[in-house]
């Protein structure tokens, strides 16, 4: 019995050792299995925290098995001590956890196993549909990119390559691969879209002129764009909204360019009613505002031009011409442009009524001009830029006698240089076809060509061709037959006065009203004793009297000269008189005042004439004294023979 006793506790003891190894490792291949499901769940916490109440629950149904071996060993204690009933109880209890724990464990295991089979096949069909997914990214048509907050854009799929499109980072530098007004708009929308979150579907053009699709999203807290290579019917519906977005652009620009200038346009649709009016179409008929000219119907033109405009206008053919009407009270030309159009018409007023002036002003100068050239003794004559005769005066009919009926058929300048030329009137050539290519060359030319006609009736005509800006030339005829005979004439009398005062024997010099020579003879230089060097044409009154110093240096020699030819006196004084020369030469000199402020100084050597008058004068000084003393002698014998005469008469008587 005490061996029993002896027994009990120490089976007790190795059954509660037993029961808690058998807890623990009940505990452990729970750990064990919830952490093998959490692998096979890949990492999910919720059937972690399922295996770990599972053990809970096993260990809470182990409890009630150890109050009941606790109950029956304190019943037992009267056959058995308290140790040996407290070492049964646990043994038991500990046994029957087991078992529990077991079938629970079995259970649990093979419910994990199908959940773990659904798991993988769950998890098969998600990486499938990724892949689906993915390869939907990576269609080589579209690519996406997100922003979530302020991390590193993620960039999927891809973009054609004809595209032009980057497919690294630079992807995202629009301005390099878009056009510059494309990458603009996509900027400032991507800008909304992560700022704001708007969304925005827009079209853009590649440098290469291919279109892309841009869609931009806010998801989930992230943004997303997508571009999407558009082909085919898209691809031209995009075109065409971009070739609308162009023609609107292209239709408002010209609207603001057509208010801001100062010539009324408008747009009527096919009944002739208004459409759109400019700015200062508005002010033309005095409204407040385009608008208004439109809402009320206001026109500028009258009924009966409008109804001319509608009635002559074709698509062919616009209406253009010059039409008067009344602006702000006063009458306005403009030049008015019209043309149909297939949803009505379009026109613009340029206002004219200074051109009309200035046009009415040269129409009035030309027919002056031509009065005043009518009236002219120089024959002249204007062709248009079709060589055509143009104008002519009486001079030019007077000169060449042509038919004035052939003259107003506007001939060809050809065609009248030919008429000339059948009639003799034209200048011998021995190559016409050479010499009328140059005269015709004036409608080519840039400065104007003159040439010489001797004509074969002994006239000598200088003729003058100046081509017009707008085309045409004017040809003058100056007859210069008088003045060739007249300069003729002049040559062969100079030439003839040069000779006779080169022959002189009287000393000649003119001077010019600056004092310096203008010419001299032969004579002069041999009496004053220089060389032609000294007298040459040019040389200054000064240096002459220089040059004739040796021969004679007197204050009232060449200074007096000097100062009688450069004088500014109003009336030209003249001047003669007589010099001596060292030499001995007795000169007559005298300062002749000629035309043009010119001086003659004429020089004649009176040398001879004074000797032979200083001789006879000293002749008649000796006889005038040999008669002086005749007298002187007569008068005393006359009174020394008076005495004695009277005497002897007196005796006689």
């Amino acid at each position: 019995m005490s061996e029993m006793k002896h027994s009990l506790p120490g089976q007790a003891d190795d059954g509660a050792r037993a029961g808690r190894r058998l807890i623990m490792a009940g505990q452990e291949h729970q750990s064990a299995t919830a952490h093998e499901a959490a692998k096979q769940e890949h990492g999910s916490l919720a059937r972690f925290l399922k295996a770990c109440a599972a053990g809970t629950a096993l260990a809470a149904l182990a409890r009630p098995v150890l109050a009941q071996g606790e109950q029956q060993a304190a019943a037992s204690a009267h056959l058995f001590t308290s140790s040996q009933v407290v070492g049964v109880s646990v043994v038991i209890g500990v046994i029957s956890a087991a078992l529990l724990s077991t079938l629970w464990l079995v259970r649990q295991r093979g419910n994990l196993e199908n959940e773990s089979r659904e798991i993988r096949s769950a998890l098969s069909d998600a990486q499938q549909r990724i892949s689906q997914y993915q390869a939907l990214i990576a269609d080589k048509n579209r690519r996406i990119v997100i922003w979530d907050g302020n991390a590193r854009p993620e960039l999927l799929g891809q973009l054609p390559p004809e595209t032009g499109a980057p497919q690294d980072g630079e992807f995202l530098a629009f301005g390099l691969w878009l056009k510059s007004r494309s990458a603009a708009d996509l900027e400032k929308a991507i800008d909304r879209l992560r700022d704001d979150a708007q969304s925005f579907d827009m079209v853009v053009e590649t440098i290469r002129d291919e279109i892309l699709e841009a869609q931009g999203r806010v998801s989930g807290g992230r943004a997303f764009v997508r571009f999407v290579a558009l082909n085919n019917l898209r691809a031209e519906l995009a075109e065409l909204r971009i070739e609308r977005d162009r023609l609107m652009t292209s239709i408002s620009a010209f609207q603001t360019m057509l208010d801001a200038i100062d010539m009324p346009a408008w747009q009527r649709d096919p009944a002739g009613r208004l459409t759109w009016v400019n700015q200062a179409y508005g002010e033309a008929v005095e409204a407040r505002s385009p608008q208004q000219a439109i809402n009320e119907g206001r026109e500028m033109l009258t009924t009966v031009a409008r109804e001319r405009i509608r009635a002559t206008t074709t698509p062919e053919s616009p209406f253009h011409d010059t039409i008067s009407t009344v602006v702000h009270g006063n009458r306005t030309f403009f030049d008015v442009v019209d043309v149909r159009l297939p949803g009505g018409s379009a026109g613009i007023a340029i206002d004219v009524s200074d051109t009309e002036a200035v046009r009415a002003e040269l129409e009035r100068t030309l027919k002056s001009h031509a009065e005043t050239l009518d009236h002219l003794a120089t024959p002249v004559a204007i062709f248009d830029g079709d060589r055509r005769l143009q104008f002519y005066n009486q001079a030019f009919v007077a000169l060449w006698e042509l038919d004035i009926a052939f003259l107003e058929g506007r001939p060809d300048n050809s065609e009248l240089l030919e008429r000339l030329r059948a009639a003799k009137k034209l200048p011998d050539q021995l190559n016409w076809k050479s010499w009328k290519e140059a005269a015709l060359s004036v409608y080519r030319a840039l400065d104007t060509q003159s040439d010489l006609w001797h004509l074969p009736n002994g006239q000598t005509l200088r003729v003058f061709a100046t081509a017009h800006p707008q085309g045409g030339a004017t040809w003058v005829f100056e007859n210069l037959t008088e003045q060739v005979d007249l300069e003729t004439r002049y040559n062969t009398l100079v030439k003839v006065q040069g000779e006779t005062i080169d022959h002189l024997s009287e000393g000649v010099a003119v001077f010019g009203p600056d004092g310096r020579i203008r010419l001299s003879n032969p004579a002069f230089r041999a009496l004053w004793g220089i060389t032609e060097t000294e007298a040459k044409p040019g040389t200054h009154i000064r240096a002459l009297g220089e040059a004739c110093a040796p021969s004679y240096d007197r204050p009232d020699g060449w200074k007096a000269f000097a100062e009688l030819i450069t004088s500014f006196d109003d009336e030209r004084r003249s001047g003669q008189g007589t010099l001596e020369l060292f030499s001995g030469l007795v000169l007559d000199y005298a300062v002749i005042p000629l035309p043009n402020a010119q001086t003659m100084l004429t020089f004649v050597n009176m040398t001879d004439s004074v000797r032979a008058e200083r001789a006879l004068t000293e002749k008649n000084e000796a006889l005038r004294k040999a008669d002086e003393l005749k007298n002187d002698f007569v008068q005393h014998v006359s009174y020394e023979l008076r005495s004695p005469l009277t005497n002897i008469i007196g005796f006689t008587d």
